[in-house]
């Protein structure tokens, strides 16, 4: 199993469909003991349940918006398990508003919460949970295509993956001597709570379908199992690095 013994914080996972997901599902099948955020006690009902589903060894509540609540959460995870080999940032929000129409429309308030949620939310977490990696330590967060090109009615969020991209980047050459790597998987579209906020979302699914080489959509499965590459002793020459898993589509062009 290529990830036993290895402990692996999860941040993000909303339900049984979130990407999430299915990474913890990969990583439990290759050995990881897990452990899962939620926020607040509505969200904390979807997702206990699926902490005990993928034997997970403890939950914890922690808003990224909020430095306090990351701190707390470090400390928790210290007092658990003492170190994290494996953590995972699957988060991102932005207002249903700003995923449709112009982005030129984009409000202020929108614009600073989707970067504050979607972007800097990796750092804010590297930063208190830095004192907990080890040498071999694996940080990953998801992107989208909709960061390098434009995707209709993806607008704020494309600007805020972007920023997350060069921020996975940074965080490569400042953990990077300690032995930590920090990758980004650019999965494609899956069908999410996330990406039900998207307008237009079929057509994206379709025109995958119609114009990848692979000829159909990845699935949380294929995904997870990039993920396990990342967070396994397999990439410890890969970092700062975007690891595209969208059946080839970001390589087409007319």
């Amino acid at each position: 199993m290529l990830l036993k013994d290895k402990k692996a914080v999860i941040f993000g996972v909303a339900n049984n469909k979130s990407i999430a997901y299915g990474i913890a599902e990969q990583f439990k099948e290759h050995g990881a003991s897990l452990a899962f955020n939620y926020v607040g006690e509505s969200l904390k009902k979807r997702v206990a349940p699926i902490s005990e589903e993928l034997g997970g060894e403890f939950i914890f509540d922690c808003d990224v918006t909020d430095d306090e609540q990351i701190r707390a959460a470090a400390e928790t995870v210290r007092e658990k398990w003492g170190q994290v080999d494996i953590l995972v940032h699957s988060v991102a929000f932005a207002h249903r508003d700003d995923l449709q129409g112009r982005f030129i429309d984009t409000s202020r308030e929108g614009f600073r919460l989707a970067m504050d949620v979607s972007a800097y939310s990796l750092p804010a977490i590297c930063h208190a949970f830095e004192p907990l990696m080890n040498p071999g330590s694996s940080v990953m967060t998801m992107t989208y295509y909709g960061s390098v090109k434009t995707v209709t009615n993806y607008n704020v969020m494309g600007v805020a993956k972007a920023a997350l991209e060069a921020s996975m980047r940074y965080l490569a050459v400042d953990l990077g001597p300690k032995g930590v790597r920090v990758n980004a998987i650019s999965a494609g579209p899956i069908k999410t709570l996330a990406s039900s906020g998207i307008s237009g979302f079929k057509t994206i699914l379709s025109t995958i379908e119609e114009k990848a080489p692979l000829q159909r959509n990845v699935t949380q499965t294929d995904v997870g199992k990039s993920a396990v590459y990342l967070a396994s002793d397999l990439s410890t020459g890969t970092t700062g690095e975007v690891l595209f898993v969208d059946s080839g589509y970001n390589i087409v062009g007319v």
